[in-house]
């Protein structure tokens, strides 16, 4: 599909255009960075132009090629290449770079803007999500076919995304996979904000990867669009590694007084380098965001070749899915993110003889779905028998079997959640991830990023309090269930018992908008009795009334409670009902979904005439206000824990149902 403009001239021409259009934007809006897409436009253009295979009449072709812009600063270089190639972004888009409502915004978006294959700006992570994508294509490709998955992933990176240490994990993952199509583009321009990347980054960044089993090549001149060419080439012909082409760029190219200079990174040029810059490339000063028409027809061009490979792809896909009906109504339902009759056909029912940890029904949980939803793969950092997250009689994910469906992402907690949304944001696979809940902390970003696209990756985040024991404040979450609920977008689940984690899968799974954090328990949780409470379905609805006193009318108090925890709630309730005390018991499962309930729902299950209310979780009772309010207390743990038996930990924090029952107690009177 490779366009090459044969008029040198023209090419360059080209190539000026990118330059200049991200100047010109950056400048009109007095924010932003020109550097790196001044200095990386040829690279940019010869990827766009002789190897990229991407539709502007379709950006989500499944087969397409993937690009990221891991460098998410340099923006302005991706929209000048969106808007030339055809894709539905207006010059008036570029000129409204940064502005209230604009599709152009400061870092590239997924899901705002056509062409963005997703939202970078925290260095590294589009790295990371490059090297999911690519794992992705190889599952599918593996599972349906290379007549209809065969693509490849290219990330542009900058210094600063090599600096951070999840390119490093996302990097060893990748080349341990031997993830041959997928190829990054290290624009080497030795600069960062603070000055020269020798102030702190000296190492020798090709024998790393190679280190790490990359395929590793050089180019001398960032503006050798040949050399660039056959860089790439060289990459796609590399089948079993993947390929670090690093590119020697000058940031600010062109620019006479900001060439190579940390001036060029973070501010605009200034209206009088601006003029200096285009004199001494003869661009014209006026008009601005000038794109000659040969220069546009050069592009347009580019862009139609690219879409000739999706009309070719179209013929194979039409065979491919004549050829077998019931292969293609599975990936209709996995692109479409849908869940087919019957998934739901093995999901276990526990009884009140079961006593399990919650972690230990979601391993039934996934197992029992596993069958019915073919492209539903994952794994645990390191963690697999502590978190239940394999897939029995199913393969790992390695080059050998390349449809396994057991990730084994190795301790690397901060890149593996990235790389899980990779594997989301490709398409056609419904990704889980799994850690102790601890160790969000190392997750936060990736997991951060998935919330703002809307990504739906489930966490099975295991471990989930004090309940940890022996291990110690080191590894009991205590400041992490609030840290997940304040994040906005992110649906929070922690169930009681067995059934409510087959119940919080459920969710998890027919979500297609919003990553979900599924909260487990290490200790045994009795299974409640379902004759007597409530539903476990009323999870769904985030809070639900598990169980209320005879009689009806306004309670005198409100029990709420999360997780392990309601165990304890729901004893103390028992003994206040039988002293004749009108308590209701509230399952607070997760605070996100019972907050997107209408109002009516929300105060019938909390109603506002009732102010006394006592609630129980093993965290920081920060956030619980919101449900408690002026009149109601929090037994939670507003410190660290300590290295003790789970029961010992318990008894001395105040979390047994005695406790509870006392406070209630107290409060009542």
């Amino acid at each position: 599909m490779s366009t090459v403009v044969s008029d040198a001239s023209l090419q360059q021409r080209c190539i000026e255009t990118i330059r200049f259009l991200a100047v010109d934007g950056v400048q009109k809006a007095n924010s932003g960075h020109p550097g790196m897409p001044m200095g990386a436009a040829a690279v940019a253009y010869t990827l766009f132009t002789r190897h990229l295979r991407y539709d502007p009449a379709d950006p989500a072709w499944p087969d397409r090629d993937r690009f990221v812009l891991s460098a998410g600063h340099a923006s302005m270089l991706l929209y000048s290449l969106l808007h030339l190639t055809g894709y539905d972004l207006s010059l008036d888009d570029l000129k409204s770079f940064r502005q209230w409502g604009s599709r152009t915004p400061g870092h590239p978006e997924h899901g705002h803007t056509p062409g963005v294959e997703t939202t970078t700006g925290p260095l590294g992570q589009g790295f990371a999500n490059a090297v999911g994508m690519a794992l992705a294509e190889r599952f599918l490709a593996a599972t349906y076919g290379a007549d209809v998955v065969d693509h490849y992933t290219y990330a542009l990176a900058g210094d600063g995304c090599m600096m951070e240490g999840i390119s490093g994990e996302a990097a060893s993952f990748a080349g341990h996979q031997r993830l041959g199509k997928l190829i990054v583009l290290y624009d080497d321009n030795h600069i960062t904000i603070d000055g020269s990347t020798d102030l702190a980054f000296t190492e020798d960044v090709g024998k790393r990867f190679e280190a790490y089993g990359w395929h590793v090549l050089t180019v001398a001149d960032g503006n050798d669009v040949d050399a660039v060419d056959a860089a790439i080439t060289a990459a796609k012909a590399e089948t079993e590694k993947p390929s670090l082409i690093a590119v020697r760029t000058h940031i600010g190219y062109g620019s006479p007084s900001k060439q190579d200079k940390a001036a060029a990174h973070g501010a605009p040029l200034g209206a009088d380098e601006v003029k200096l810059t285009k004199d001494a490339c003869s661009w014209p000063l006026e008009p601005e965001f000038l794109v000659p028409d040969d220069v546009r027809e050069a592009f347009r061009a580019a862009g139609r070749r690219a879409a000739e490979a999706h009309a070719a792809w179209t013929e194979k896909y039409a065979a491919w899915r004549a050829a077998d009906a019931a292969r293609a109504a599975s990936w209709d339902a996995a692109w479409a993110r849908t869940l087919p009759d019957g998934w739901d056909a093995d999901l276990p029912v526990f009884t009140t003889e079961d006593k399990l940890a919650t972690r230990a029904a979601s391993g039934k949980v996934i197992n029992a779905v596993a069958p019915h939803l073919p492209t539903l793969m994952g794994g645990s950092a390191d963690l697999a028998p502590s978190n239940n997250t394999l897939i029995k009689d199913e393969a790992d994910q390695q080059p050998a079997t390349p449809a396994g469906r057991n990730v084994r992402w190795g301790v690397r907690e901060h890149a593996m959640a990235a790389m899980g949304t990779g594997l989301a944001l490709h398409g056609g696979v419904r990704p889980y991830v799994a850690t102790f809940f601890v160790f969000t902390d190392y997750m936060r970003p990736a997991m951060r990023l998935a919330a703002l696209m809307g990504q739906p990756v489930v966490y099975v985040l295991t471990h989930d309090s004090i309940g940890v024991g022996e291990d110690g404040p080191t590894h009991q979450p205590v400041e992490h269930l609030a840290m997940l609920r304040a994040t906005p977008g992110f649906v929070d689940l922690r169930p009681a018992d067995a059934n409510e984690t087959v119940e919080a899968w459920r969710i998890a799974l027919t979500t297609d908008d919003a990553p979900v954090g599924l909260m487990l328990t290490r200790q045994g949780l009795p299974t409640i009795d379902r004759e007597k409470y409530a539903p476990a379905s009323g999870v769904a609805r985030g809070a639900y009334v598990l169980h209320d006193a005879s009689g009806g009318g306004v309670p005198d108090i409100i029990l709420l409670a999360s997780g392990s925890e309601v165990a304890l709630a729901m004893e103390a309730h028992e003994r206040l009902v039988s002293e004749g005390v009108r308590s209701r018991l509230v399952n607070m499962a997760s605070m996100r979904l019972f907050e997107q309930q209408d109002a009516d729902y929300r105060e019938s299950v909390l109603p506002p005439s009732c102010s006394t209310r006592l609630a129980v979780e093993a965290g920081v009772s920060f956030g619980w206000e919101r449900w408690t309010g002026d009149g109601g207390q929090v037994i939670g743990v507003d410190h660290f824990g300590a290295s003790a038996p789970a029961g010992v930990l318990f008894e001395q924090f105040g979390f047994t149902a005695d406790a509870v029952y006392a406070r209630a107690k107290a409060l009542l009177a």
